[in-house]
């Protein structure tokens, strides 16, 4: 089943965060990466005094369930260093987030499928639309839709294209 995850960070390095995670995911047994979209920089969202993300989307394949492949995605986090603190938005060193898993919808203490707020979410979408912007957002619409309502000031395009040596 495929699944779009995003990533970010704002910290030690945010493009070599952002390729150590992608490289960890493509050498994992059980999820083959398909896409990766380009890097972005983005303005930080919720709280804003902190410095500017990286941020991209990832499209893998994968037989995990999603509960499954957000405690691997987790691992990742943990492994590179992600502390989890009480500041909610706040500065992180890395942030893979489950996105989408196929047409799954999910509502746990653990985990909401589609990502309950990428609908929201400029930095999410348009690298998603990069990649493909007719994917559906159950519950929300189209993303390319979603993407044409949502202020996009602030984000760049950066050119690092061998960020995705480890894709295919």
């Amino acid at each position: 089943m495929k699944a779009w995850l995003g990533l970010g960070s704002n910290l030690q390095q945010p493009v070599a965060q952002l390729k150590d995670a992608l490289g960890r995911l493509s050498s994992l047994e059980g999820i083959k990466v398909l896409k990766a979209s380009s890097l972005y920089r983005t303005p930080p969202w919720g709280d804003e005094y902190q410095d500017e993300f990286i941020n991209a989307v990832v499209q893998i394949e994968t037989g995990l369930e999603p509960l499954a492949l957000l405690r691997v995605l987790q691992s990742i986090e943990n492994g590179m260093g992600r502390q989890r603190g009480a500041r909610r938005w706040g500065p992180r060193l890395i942030d893979i987030d489950l996105l989408l898993q196929g047409d799954q919808q999910c509502q746990s203490v653990l985990l909401e499928l589609p990502h309950p707020r990428m609908h929201e979410r400029a930095f999410v979408l348009m690298p998603l639309c990069e990649l493909d912007a007719t994917v559906q957002i159950p519950g929300h619409g189209i993303a390319g839709e979603l993407l044409k309502r949502l202020d996009c000031s602030g984000i760049f395009h950066l050119n690092d294209e061998d960020w995705k040596e480890h894709v295919g």
